[in-house]
């Protein structure tokens, strides 16, 4: 019996492990998943900057406040009707920030100011109202009690993209709101509850050699409506903040 026998098996044994060892270290290790990037940094479109509204539509209602009665277009049921028919013109004065509300707030004539709070929340000032959106990406806050803006969830539809946009990654900007204060659709008393959800496409695109936005604005609310109030609203992109002129809503 050769009794150098264990020490080699001793010696190949450690040599085997040290092969392994090697092997091991030198195999791909698998890629570190990475956190997405942040809302702002993932933007198909910029959306930041100031914009005025052009009423090409509706002028009647959005310009000028409506006869009491005239709700034409708004699909209010037989409650919302009753409501409207409520409204009084010698009270309009005491109606404060009641058109205000994000249900048609951006149906209002004036001019929008938008930029990023962080990098997830994109805000949005108005000029007429003097009023703060402020829309969220990912989970929102726990409610709290209604406000005329609510709570606004935000993403990036990019399936689709609703067609429109710039460049390979082009989308839109969809937002939901809900916990609304109730408010008015339109300046004359036409209601919505606090039960309404309002859902947004923004959309960015360029015509007749300047920047625009459209926004399509889904209002859906049980109370007062019979189906979906949908409606578009342009905005034209300004240079500078010269034009820019907050007034207050009460």
């Amino acid at each position: 019996m050769d009794r150098r026998a264990p020490g080699v098996l001793m010696i190949a044994g450690l040599f085997l492990a040290g092969v392994l060892v090697h092997a091991r270290a030198a195999a791909p290790q698998p890629p570190q998943a990475q956190a997405p990037p942040a809302p702002r940094e993932s933007a198909p479109i910029d959306l930041t900057g100031y914009w005025v509204s052009v009423v090409t539509e509706d002028w009647r209602f959005r310009m000028l406040t409506p006869p009491k009665g005239d709700y034409t277009s708004v699909p209010l049921n037989a409650e919302g009707r009753r409501v409207a028919d409520l409204w009084d013109p010698a009270r309009a004065a005491s109606d404060g920030c009641r058109a205000y509300g994000a249900a048609g707030l951006m149906r209002m004539p004036g001019r929008v100011r938008i930029t990023w709070e962080d990098d997830s929340t994109l805000k949005i000032e108005t000029d007429a109202g003097q009023q703060t959106r402020l829309l969220r990406f990912g989970t929102a806050p726990a409610p709290g009690p209604p406000t005329w803006q609510g709570q606004s969830v935000a993403e990036w539809d990019l399936v689709g993209g609703r067609g429109r946009g710039q460049g390979p990654r082009a989308g839109s900007l969809k937002v939901t709101t809900t916990n609304l204060r109730a408010g008015y659709l339109r300046r004359n008393g036409v209601p919505y509850s606090e039960n309404a959800v309002v859902t947004e496409y923004v959309d960015r695109h360029a015509a007749y050699g300047t920047e625009w936005f459209t926004v399509t604005t889904v209002v859906e609310d049980p109370q007062y409506l019979s189906q979906p109030f949908v409606t578009s609203t342009h905005f034209r992109q300004e240079p500078d903040d010269s034009t820019w002129n907050r007034t207050r809503c009460e």
